[in-house]
């Protein structure tokens, strides 16, 4: 497995090994000892699993107590992922990455506690898949708007077609939200 370091500390993108012959293709979607060995935490307590239609945007979500790391991949179709430093003490506050997950390419996004967390659906229909380090916690839940204009974050999709939940709509602006010290 290949590991990349983002612009974001902390945030890294894990390339498995793929197979491919003539009749698909094999990976593994996690191995443990290679988890631990790039310094990823060795305890998860959750198997999550979203299915969702094109231009569907979920997030930016995060957790201020029981906050989660996560471990994001797509089964099939394809998503641009996002991830937002909301950690008010870094250099990075603020700040986003954005990495295209997809069925084809197999890479996973580690996206560490103290971080936002959202994607967009790219392909006509995505599997999203993930691990959590913490339980759901909705009383602690709280979102960002999608359209931040303080983060930034440039989505390949019209504002007009964008799906977001009702919940997802009413998120607050960064500089309303209750972030990590």
């Amino acid at each position: 497995m290949k590991i990349e370091e983002t612009r974001l500390p902390g945030v890294l993108v894990l390339s498995p090994t793929i197979y491919r012959d003539d009749r698909g293709a094999f990976l593994e979607t996690f191995n443990l000892r290679q988890i631990a060995e790039a310094g990823l935490p060795e305890h998860w307590v959750q198997d999550n699993f979203s299915l969702s239609k094109k231009n569907v945007l979920r997030g930016i979500h995060y957790q201020v107590t029981q906050p989660q790391g996560k471990l994001v991949r797509v089964t099939h179709g394809a998503v641009l992922d996002v991830a937002v430093d909301l950690r008010r003490s870094s250099p990075a506050f603020g700040k986003h990455v954005a990495v295209e997950l997809s069925g084809e390419n197999g890479n996973m996004l580690w996206i560490p506690a103290g971080f936002g967390h959202a994607f967009l659906v790219l392909s006509d229909v995505a599997g999203f898949a993930y691990k959590v380090t913490d339980y759901y916690s909705p009383a602690s839940e709280r979102t960002i708007v999608w359209n931040d204009p303080e983060i930034g974050i440039q989505w390949p999709v019209k504002a007009e077609d964008v799906i977001v939940s009702a919940k997802d709509a009413q998120g607050k602006m960064l500089r309303d939200a209750e972030v990590f010290a």
